[in-house]
């Protein structure tokens, strides 16, 4: 007897997970599809269908839910950066490899609908007070598996700098994209910038074999 209450609440976690799975996926559509201004609660919980009463429930406002789906996208994306990550070559096309990889996740629905985000709460200090921790997060790991994959030594003058070059350059070209289609410009400049950055982050003993 004991064991039956525990049989009955699983399943009810897993429904709630799955109910809750489906409104975040739900808002995040529709941030890339309406935009921000044109999100509603009513029409998310439309389209996860969901009825409203357990959608207020578990995000009583807008910016509860539309926070809480861009930060459950964002930790799913890091995820499958991270899988990415170990499947990048080794050797001379690393580099570009690896913002092949950058200038994918700045131009997917997860930068979209966190570009939404980010202009909303430009004009909504209860939003950005609930953005701007999660941005800066999002930011840290970010840097730092860059960092990572890109093998930069941010004790070497200049190659902080680098990095924080390269995650600007790759959100601008993302930004750029959501106007206009802009993978042939995109794949040029990625083109270069990976010249630039092997020349520039090779081993203090490569560079000295160079110029010996």
């Amino acid at each position: 007897m004991s064991s039956q209450p525990g049989s009955i609440r699983v399943p009810q976690e897993e429904r709630t997970r799955a109910m809750r799975a489906r409104l975040l996926e739900a808002t995040v559509e529709c941030l890339v599809e309406r935009g921000f201004g044109g999100t509603s609660t009513t029409l998310v919980s439309e389209r996860a269908g969901v009825s409203r009463g357990a959608q207020l429930h578990h995000f009583p406002t807008k910016n509860d839910l539309v926070v809480a789906a861009v930060e459950h996208l964002t930790d799913v994306r890091r995820a499958e950066l991270e899988t990415a990550a170990r499947a990048l070559p080794t050797g001379p096309r690393r580099t570009r490899a690896v913002l092949q990889m950058l200038a994918d996740h700045f131009t997917s629905p997860v930068f979209i609908a966190a570009l939404e985000l980010w202009v909303a709460a430009r004009t909504d200090p209860a939003l950005l007070a609930a953005v701007a921790p999660l941005e800066q997060r999002v930011g840290r790991d970010t840097h730092r598996l860059t960092v990572e994959l890109l093998g930069a030594d941010e004790s070497r003058p200049g190659e902080r700098e680098l990095v924080q070059a390269t995650l600007d350059l790759v959100r601008g070209l993302g930004l750029a994209n959501t106007i206009t289609d802009d993978a042939r410009r995109r794949r040029r400049i990625l083109d270069q910038w990976a010249r630039t950055l092997d020349d520039a982050l090779a081993p203090e003993d490569d560079q000295s074999e160079e110029t010996a």
